[in-house]
């Protein structure tokens, strides 16, 4: 379980870090469209953590407000966030987008 005090050794390499509830309807949806971007593109790894009173220190840590909440991150470092459900061509060009910015 990703905690506020392990999530930087959890979080190697690039991670997309999917935060939601797990009676938001917009998460439900949202989880399996980042499954199929982050297999297809092979670089990323997806990570689910469920915003619920276990995980309110990190939450806050991470200053996530609502959920969804998509945290990119590499090696423990959040560099780009999105919240709010996205369609799936917005979401393929803003992980493409925030991939190559970082790379720079």
């Amino acid at each position: 379980m990703i905690t506020v005090d392990n999530y930087k050794e959890e979080l190697k390499g690039l991670c997309c870090v999917e935060v939601s509830g797990e009676s938001c309807a917009n998460c439900l949806t949202l989880m399996p469209i980042l499954k199929d971007l982050c297999s297809a593109r092979g670089d990323i790894r997806l990570v689910h953590v469920e915003a619920d009173y276990t995980t309110m220190a990190l939450m806050e840590a991470w200053e996530v407000e609502k959920v969804p909440t998509i945290l990119l991150v590499e090696d423990g470092e959040i560099f780009a966030r999105c919240s709010g459900f996205q369609p799936e061509e917005i979401l393929e060009i803003w992980l493409d987008a925030k991939i190559q910015e970082r790379k720079l």
